[in-house]
């Protein structure tokens, strides 16, 4: 037979009693921000008879492509290419089927940080032949300050709540019991597009468009909604059930 541990003195039980009765409330937060990051899709398209014209068309276009945004320096801070695909498009003649041509087709993702540039790179862009732009889509960096001064503004709004609710039965605040954060999300989402986010190739191909012929697109940045939330629980001293 084991003894029962008995409670530390001093340690309130978690369900509260008549000394130390406990009281549990929601704190939130809801901040809107200007976005840090700027995220663009680039498709960049091929068709040739030819498996190898295919393959050399798409390797120049991509090149060029990547050459265009890296030469926006420290505005572009990361660049990344993602799928690449060479597919047959198959055609049926008689009884079997022959290659009528191939198509080629590589994804990169650029992210700015600089937005006073991004309307022109994306108009120098779209005016490269095959080329399909997608977004913006605006968001901030995991990191940010803002999600930090979200949490701070969610527990700093339960801390209140609390004492408003121990306040009112003329009791004051004792101790934090728990602090749970279930949450801090960016409601406008990373990566999510913000309206009319597709722009299309508008130009033969042939190389970067001059800016002083094309006018840049005017985009103005999404603001960014904050959410935080936290729930706390808080022993408070006896309250003056009389006053």
């Amino acid at each position: 037979m084991t003894a029962d541990t008995p409670e530390t003195p001093g340690t309130p039980a978690p369900y509260g009693t008549p000394d130390a009765p406990r009281v549990a409330v929601r704190g939130e937060a809801h901040l809107e921000v200007d976005p840090e990051i700027a995220r663009i899709g680039i498709a960049v398209s091929t068709r040739s008879a030819d498996r190898r014209t295919a393959v050399a068309d798409l390797t120049r276009r991509n090149n060029d492509v990547i050459a265009l945004i890296k030469a926006y320096g420290d505005a572009v801070e990361k660049l990344e290419t993602g799928t690449y695909s060479i597919s047959p498009e198959l055609t049926k003649r008689g009884r079997g089927e022959r290659i009528h041509a191939y198509h080629g087709r590589v994804h990169i993702t650029a992210e700015l940080t600089d937005f006073t540039v991004l309307g022109e790179l994306t108009t120098r862009l779209a005016d490269l032949d095959l080329t399909h732009i997608t977004g913006p889509w605006w968001g901030l960096r995991p990191n940010s300050p803002a999600r930090a001064e979200a949490r701070r503004q969610a527990v700093r709004e339960a801390v209140q709540r609390a004492r408003e609710y121990a306040g009112a039965l003329g009791a004051e605040l004792a101790a934090l019991v728990e602090l749970a954060d279930i949450g801090a999300e960016n409601s406008g989402g990373y990566g999510a597009p913000a309206p009319g986010g597709s722009l299309r190739n508008r130009a033969a191909y042939g190389g970067a468009a001059d800016p002083e012929q094309t006018p840049a697109l005017d985009l103005e940045p999404q603001r960014q909604t904050l959410h935080a939330h936290v729930n706390a629980r808080f022993t408070m001293t006896p309250p003056d059930l009389g006053a």
